[in-house]
């Protein structure tokens, strides 16, 4: 099974669904995630990680 299909279930079931309020959180989920693998090993990542 290919993460985009994750993604695409993941759209159906909310446009089926009519759950729109998902939309802003999946997307904060998916920004903090990406924020936090790029910083994993830079000198970034102490003073990202004070911000939580």
């Amino acid at each position: 099974m290919s993460k985009l299909s994750i993604f695409s279930e993941l759209w159906a079931f909310m446009r089926v669904r009519k759950k729109w309020w998902l939309a802003p959180i999946m997307i904060m989920l998916i920004l903090l995630s990406t924020l936090i693998v790029l910083t994993q090993g830079s000198a970034i990542a102490p003073f990202i990680y004070t911000l939580f």
